[in-house]
């Protein structure tokens, strides 16, 4: 007997029950607080891509995927590059997809990083910029990488002070392309007072000064973007629950 055809059926009880768990302040609550016992394991510095760190919770790496897949961006832009698996990951899926470059945007690419992400693979598909993301010699070898016509998507992931990511927002969000999404990380500290912040980090960022505070700054002063509630939804024991944000039909400047 031959069983009946329910992929729509599936996928529309992901989009519901994202949606559902997306409400549910108890169930975000309780995954903060797992996620505050596991920050004493290291827990988001414990995987690896490829052979690459890429300090990225799971919830957050399969979000990605799932945005890269079903958009098929040619370019993707991360500031922050740290160890390197993050690029490398998305990388990756371009491979699969078989086309486009993700472009890493760093102050401080470190000779060892360099070299991890140089003599990878899928380096091939990765194009190294260093400089402060929002300076204006950046900003400018960033957009001369970007060819003609791209479908161009954003992650933004390195200095996590509220005006550093706003000024990043402003810089980057206009080269997204209709149908393509930024992403912007590290939002879950704005769930989180001083008492409970990760503290095995380089620099500490609190409730107020951090992405979160940042990316609604940005989404109140522009239309161009609208916050995916499905993916959103599905992000507990994420860092960036709320961060992830498409970008609609562009409006006349």
């Amino acid at each position: 007997m031959p069983y009946p055809d329910d992929r729509q059926e599936f996928l529309d009880n992901i989009e519901r029950q994202s949606l559902a768990l997306g409400d549910d302040a108890a169930a975000f609550a309780k995954s903060l607080d797992v996620m505050v016992e596991l920050d004493k394991y290291d827990y988001s510095y414990l995987w690896t891509w490829m052979g690459v760190p890429i300090i990225q919770l799971p919830a957050d790496i399969m979000a990605t995927q799932e945005v890269i897949w079903a958009t098929k961006p040619d370019v993707i832009i991360e500031t922050g590059v740290a160890r390197g698996g993050s690029v490398l990951f998305m990388a990756s899926l371009l491979e699969v997809i078989g086309k486009g470059k993700v472009i890493g945007v760093d102050i401080d690419i470190r000779a060892h990083n360099r070299d991890s992400i140089e003599n990878h693979p899928m380096s091939k598909r990765v194009t190294l910029i260093e400089g402060g993301s929002v300076d204006e010699g950046t900003l400018a070898r960033v957009r001369a990488e970007i060819p003609e016509g791209a479908r161009v998507m954003v992650v933004l992931d390195s200095d996590h002070s509220r005006d550093h990511v706003l000024a990043e927002c402003r810089a980057y969000g206009p080269m997204v392309s209709p149908g393509c999404y930024m992403v912007v990380a590290d939002t879950v500290v704005g769930h989180m007072d001083k008492d409970i912040a990760p503290t095995k980090r380089s620099h500490q960022w609190f409730k107020g000064n951090e992405p979160l505070s940042a990316l609604n700054d940005y989404l109140a002063e522009t239309d161009r973007f609208e916050v995916d509630k499905v993916l959103n939804g599905k992000l507990v024991l994420s860092s960036s629950p709320g961060g992830i944000s498409g970008a609609g039909r562009w409006k006349n400047d």
